[in-house]
């Protein structure tokens, strides 16, 4: 499987070099930029992966860069390193959104677990996306009527009560639930329940 890439921002090349060099040793991949702006513009519709950015630069601060990602809608996760590591920037950081913050010097092994963390949790949020819509797709198979039955179902309502309050018989509701069931590919009235929810219905 390809390792997603890791993103290094920093306006002083030699850190840029070195934690370039760093990730190329635990094989994973990454590309550097010398500015958020830089960033920006080359990293459009990014796809998985994670930023190490230096919180202090010219044109745009990691702070911001984190508040720009948040607005075009990228959830990739970004780790704010810096050397003027006060605990308001941290706060600041953290309440924008980053991931991480971690202050200059650092150890290696610290940003790294730091990392390797941020990337697994991306692959979980891709992972969670990608089930969400593939649950919408399956809830837009439904009729209106099936709907109704779900939404009864997922609110935790007997059939007798789904029946009495759509004005048809508990027969005519287990139909419809089966029918549900069928369409979902569930197993079961909790993964039918899960799908619902994750689907947002």
């Amino acid at each position: 499987m390809t390792e997603p890439m890791v993103h290094v921002i920093d306006d002083d090349e030699a850190v840029r070099s070195s934690l370039g060099f760093v990730l190329e040793l635990e094989d994973l991949p990454n590309r550097t930029y010398p500015s958020a702006l830089e960033f920006l513009k080359l990293s459009e519709g990014l796809d998985g992966g994670c930023v190490v950015t230096d919180v202090r630069m010219p044109g745009m601060s990691g702070i911001e860069l984190v508040r720009r990602l948040k607005d075009r809608g990228d959830s990739i996760p970004v780790i704010v390193i810096t050397g003027h590591g006060d605990v308001p920037l941290a706060v600041e950081a953290m309440r924008a959104g980053a991931a991480d913050f971690i202050e200059k010097p650092f150890d290696h092994q610290v940003l790294l677990a730091s990392i390797r963390s941020a990337l697994n949790s991306q692959v979980k949020t891709d992972r969670d996306r990608s089930e969400r819509r593939r649950f919408e797709q399956m809830l837009t198979g439904l009729s209106g009527r099936e709907r109704d039955v779900l939404r009864g179902v997922v609110a935790g309502k007997l059939n007798k009560v789904i029946a009495f309050e759509l004005g048809i018989s508990p027969r005519t509701v287990e139909v419809y639930r089966a029918n549900v069931m069928s369409k979902t590919g569930a197993s079961g009235l909790s993964e039918l329940v899960r799908i619902a929810l994750l689907a947002g219905f």
